[in-house]
């Protein structure tokens, strides 16, 4: 579903402030696998992202979803492929539509626009369907500005629009860091059975890892725009936070200095 090879990104080449962020990133992804990615600040996870979605073009490589190079296509041309959740709740909806509308925005993706009428009964019944796996009682709610949700219903309403016409590719750019733990976890719960349920092929970036562990089939850590370390299956279920702390030493070849990631 996923190739990326050879894939390089130097930021401000040639000057003071040049930074290597994707040192030549091989990496495959098959249908229906849900990839959790680590790496202290700077390893170049969210820049690989980036590079998937099109946000600028990429030095050297290629970029390959479902069999189409989508190498030299912009973002706008990519976007028909991918769902998106990002870190920021706010970022992934309209704050002063109500949720049956930002629903409805999501489910014409891609479709030309008519002058038919806008939400029919059955459409607003699928809506309050889907909004129920969420377990926020949002289904209840669904003529309830965007806006006035708190951040955890919102960036929990931008997951279920990023999944609503089932992507090639879903990316999560560490969806949960913006929550409290409580809502964070049904968030991840409400991630892990839209993934399922739909058989989606995922990466998501956490700085927990916890979370890297206990979700997932698979398991990659990232070092200096760089993929060392590479986990999935039996192994990857009996994996420990210590493991990955002294596989990053052994890689590496230094401690972990991430706070955040040692505090999670």
């Amino acid at each position: 579903m996923l190739r990326l090879i050879g894939v390089k990104k130097t930021f401000n080449p040639g000057t003071v402030n040049e930074k290597k962020a994707l040192l030549g990133i091989d990496l495959t992804l098959n249908e229906g696998d849900f990839v959790t990615v680590i790496g202290g600040n700077g390893a170049g996870k969210s820049t690989m992202l980036n590079a998937i979605a099109g946000v600028w073009p990429i030095d050297e490589g290629e970029i390959i979803i479902d069999g189409i190079n989508v190498t030299r296509l912009p973002e706008y041309r990519r976007a028909k492929y991918l769902g998106r959740v990002f870190q920021d709740p706010m970022t992934g909806t309209a704050a002063s539509m109500q949720i049956e509308e930002n629903l409805a925005l999501a489910s014409r993706r891609g479709l030309r626009r008519t002058l038919k009428s806008g939400i029919n009964s059955a459409e607003r019944e699928r809506y309050k369907d889907k909004l129920k796996i969420l377990d926020l009682g949002l289904e209840e709610r669904l003529t309830a500005k965007v806006g006035l949700l708190s951040g955890g219903q919102r960036q929990a309403l931008t997951l279920l629009m990023a999944t609503l016409k089932k992507p090639k590719l879903l990316l999560l750019d560490e969806h949960t860091a913006a929550l409290d733990p409580k809502t964070a976890a049904k968030v991840l719960d409400a991630t892990d059975k839209i993934i399922a349920r739909d058989n989606l092929t995922a990466i998501m970036i956490t700085h927990n890892m916890k979370d890297a562990i206990t979700h997932g089939n698979r398991l990659i850590m990232m070092h200096e725009g760089r993929i060392i370390y590479d986990v999935s299956g039996e192994e990857k279920k009996s994996l420990k936070v210590s493991d990955l702390l002294e596989k990053f030493e052994q890689v590496s070849g230094g401690e972990f200095a991430n706070d955040r990631m040692m505090l999670a």
